[in-house]
């Protein structure tokens, strides 16, 4: 009988867990609702990200002085510079992007982590990346990290055409936005899955992530091991985190 077990082994490393002073040096736009923050410092350092989907704590004072604590993807980390590039959704509210829309060079905060790296193999014969504004930064990294000839199919779930910019990459990515849970389900259920390997991975809102993966599996025959499935968020919840894996 054929294995159902990938054959490209998924890897997990641990990192050590450091608090790192960082300053803020730099803040860019990204498409109408989003902000890229670049942040610098000595103890920025040593700092390492190994996969696309890694979480922070990023650890900062709202208005009040008091501190908080959210997860972010650590977008881009220049080894040159020691400098790591963060990007916020603004459009939602919320004390860390109320934070990022004030952020200028010399602001303050705090980096945590990553905990640890859940490496997915770039060699896998196709890739399916679906996410919310949550999860576009992680899907912004995996596609530049992906190498020549990787094929990649991108849905976005955004209410601005602006916001689903991509950037430099050399995969083959075809990208399909929809503008709710809805039309996102709709687009799944529609898509032709290549032959081959395929790994899917996808972040948004808790329920909307939970029905997602549920179609993946019963309608798509999507194997589990080859797919990873996290709500970045969920209504009413403040630094909210769960990798749907049961």
């Amino acid at each position: 009988m054929e294995s159902t077990k990938p054959s490209r082994r998924i890897e997990r490393v641990r990192h050590e867990i450091r608090m790192r002073p960082a300053t803020v040096r730099q803040v860019t736009p990204v498409g109408k609702h989003f902000v890229a923050v670049t942040f610098g410092g000595e103890a920025m350092a040593d700092f390492v990200s190994a996969s696309f989907d890694d979480h922070i704590k990023f650890i900062f004072e709202d208005e009040n002085g008091e501190q908080l604590r959210r997860d972010y993807t650590p977008r881009y980390f220049n080894r040159q510079t020691g400098e790591l590039t963060i990007e916020f959704d603004l459009s939602h509210d919320g004390k860390a992007a109320n934070w990022a829309r004030a952020a200028q060079a010399g602001t303050q905060a705090i980096i945590a982590g990553p905990r640890g790296s859940m490496i997915i193999p770039a060699d896998f014969d196709w890739h399916l990346l679906i996410a919310d504004g949550s999860g576009m930064p992680a899907i912004r990294r995996r596609v530049e990290e992906l190498p020549a000839g990787a094929k990649v199919m991108v849905i976005s779930m955004l209410g601005d055409e602006t916001d689903r910019v991509l950037g430099t990459s050399k995969a083959e990515i075809s990208q399909q936005q929809v503008a709710n849970a809805d039309e996102l389900f709709a687009t799944v259920r529609a898509l032709q899955l290549p032959t081959g390997e395929g790994f899917v991975w996808a972040a948004g809102e808790l329920s909307v992530m939970r029905t997602l993966r549920e179609l993946l599996v019963a309608e798509k025959q999507q194997p589990k091991e080859l797919m990873r499935i996290a709500a970045y968020w969920k209504p009413g919840a403040a630094d909210f985190h769960e990798n749907l894996e049961t």
